[in-house]
């Protein structure tokens, strides 16, 4: 048995022993928390919850709530917290979050962590949430971040560092010149890091003060990291 194989079927044994309960994952840019997030999904079968999705469907639904965020964001206002905070409410209610699912991008303030902290001790037989941080060297994401590369016909994904093209700037299976996102600059990378260190901040100090928080080394393989996050989560459960 390979070591990824070895370390996906250990995965699968801690997971079994562990009710995972809402979990809150967080990574920087470039982290990773993606990939970890759907293998997580997959792992445990619950729902990944995101705001950004939420607000989607409810807006093509044309929920009451959809249309309240609709209309608000056509006069060109951000969608308040309330109205966030009541369609995660919502969706909390759903049968298949009995068992745990995972949160991204929200909480991004300490007052919805307040505020998702009193939901859930409101609600008989819920267990708390916990928060799970994949940390990354800066200057690491960096190079993620800034090497990435992409073929703009069949959407192949290098990276100028660690998974070159094995011609210089050019898709190995098409041919095209690849293109480098807008957002992929160091100038935009910067303002990314300081705009996610200034939101997540209190939220991580909020989760590590109440003794639900852990980080996981995110400069390792996949597999490796997927265990240490599951580790976490079985350590942090048992003392919840």
């Amino acid at each position: 048995m390979s070591a990824g194989s070895t370390a996906v079927a250990n995965d699968r044994a801690m997971a079994a022993k562990t009710i995972p309960g809402p979990i809150l994952l967080l990574g920087a840019p470039g982290s990773g928390k993606g990939t970890q997030a759907k293998a997580l999904v997959r792992l445990w079968e619950i729902p990944q919850i995101s705001t950004g999705d939420l607000l989607r469907a409810n807006v093509a639904q044309e929920t009451p709530l959809g249309r309240i965020a609709k209309e608000t964001m056509r006069r060109g206002e951000l969608v308040s917290d309330a109205l966030v905070e009541e369609m995660v409410a919502v969706r909390l209610r759903q049968p298949d979050t009995a068992n745990g699912y995972i949160l991204d991008g929200f909480p991004r303030t300490l007052g919805q962590a307040s505020w998702l902290d009193a939901r859930l001790a409101q609600r008989s037989g819920s267990l708390p949430v916990i928060a799970v941080s994949i940390k990354v060297d800066y200057n690491l994401l960096l190079r993620r971040i800034t090497g990435r590369r992409s073929c703009p016909v069949c959407q192949t994904i290098y990276n100028i560092y660690t998974q070159p093209p094995q011609r210089s700037g050019f898709c190995d299976v098409e041919g095209a010149r690849l293109v480098q996102r807008a957002d992929d600059t160091e100038t935009a990378f910067t303002e990314r890091m300081r705009a996610y260190g200034a939101l997540t901040a209190p939220v991580i100090e909020h989760y590590r003060a109440t003794g639900r928080f852990a980080e996981v080394n995110g400069d390792q393989p996949v597999e490796v990291i997927a265990t240490g996050i599951v580790a976490a989560v079985e350590r942090l459960r048992a003392s919840s």
